[in-house]
């Protein structure tokens, strides 16, 4: 088969990201095979390619927004069947025993593994992935709208229960690609007040076509003070900016995986009146059961760009460049 490999994490201008034949991998006994028919383009990928992310594995293949067909079970796989399509996301296996697992915080698991960083994902004709891990996916939406549901979709659901939005409240969305664009949808369908603030103006342009009260560049204040923010850009020196957006009592949730350096904060104008800021550490599998049953019920859908998955390395580009709005996705073109 053909997949992708990085080579030599460094920037993606670069070519460190390379295409490669080899060997469709032999499935675990707890695995499934999967073809893959398309797979999202997420900012993570973008991360582990120029080696914002520390490499896990050398020549590792990114993507973990893999949608495909089941080509192939390990021995002791029960419950899924040849030709069934299911979805390939982030985290990809937990211990299931320590701590954290047991109280129901598996994204929180010491011993976590992830998709397209400690194993192989979706920028390739096939992929593994443990069945306990792959998801069922519903009816009604095709192989690209899915595929960028399976991680920007369920770490912008988390990162909005992280955010502890009060109901009907105001929310502001720092950054508004990928995820952001399907937490807003999920938001406004729960009765929120949406602001975003981006430096892109296809962005802007496209959260107030979805129904955001204002956009605003990032840099800017928001129209009114906001309950609750979540910071999905990888961009520190927007925290201050966003926490002095916060009313009384506000909470930040930071989303990114990868986060720039945080400047110094001012207690009485960012920090006081009881404002939170907490993190998102990637996600469980029943935010990710919760969200698909979400964005079905609500029609949470995402704006899509393809690319043929012989071009991830164009897409990633594009991405970096903020070249489009909404999420890129691969089309399996090989195979």
């Amino acid at each position: 088969m053909r997949a992708w490999s990085v080579a030599a994490p460094g920037p993606v201008e670069e070519g460190g990201l390379r295409f490669v034949a080899r060997p469709v991998p032999e499935p675990g006994d707890d695995e499934l095979l999967v073809h893959v028919r398309a797979c999202g383009v997420c900012r993570t990928d973008l991360h582990v390619t120029e080696g914002d992310l520390p490499v896990h594995r050398p020549g590792v293949t990114p993507g973990h927004e893999a949608v495909g067909v089941v080509a192939g079970l390990g021995a002791a796989v029960r419950g899924f069947e040849v030709g069934e399509r299911v979805g390939v996301a982030w985290l990809r296996r937990t211990d299931g025993t320590c701590a954290y697992c047991v109280r129901g915080s598996e994204n929180l698991c010491p011993a976590s593994r992830y998709t397209g960083w400690d194993a192989d994902g979706g920028y390739a004709e096939y992929t593994a992935v443990p069945a306990a891990f792959a998801y069922r996916l519903p009816g009604g939406l095709d192989d690209v709208s899915l595929a960028p549901l399976l991680c920007a979709g369920i770490i912008g659901h988390r990162a909005l229960r992280r955010a502890s939005l009060p109901p009907g409240g105001r929310l502001g969305l720092y950054g508004f690609g990928g995820s952001a664009h399907l937490c807003a949808q999920l938001a406004l369908a729960e009765g929120a007040t949406v602001h975003v603030l981006t430096r892109g103006a296809a962005a802007r342009t496209l959260a107030l076509k979805l129904g955001a009260a204002s956009a605003r560049d990032a840099y800017k204040m928001p129209p009114e003070p906001l309950d609750s923010a979540i910071l999905f850009a990888p961009v520190g020196d927007l925290v201050p900016l966003a926490l002095r957006a916060l009313d009384r009592g506000g909470v930040l949730a930071i989303a990114g995986i990868h986060l720039s350096d945080v400047p110094a904060l001012h207690y009485e104008s960012e920090l006081f009146y009881e404002k939170e800021v907490r993190s998102v550490t990637s996600n469980t599998r029943e935010d990710g059961r919760e969200f698909l049953a979400l964005a079905a019920r609500h029609g949470v859908r995402a704006t899509t760009h393809t690319y043929p998955l012989s071009e991830a390395d164009r897409a990633l580009r594009d991405l970096k460049a903020g070249r489009f709005d909404g999420a890129a996705v691969l089309v399996n073109d090989l195979s």
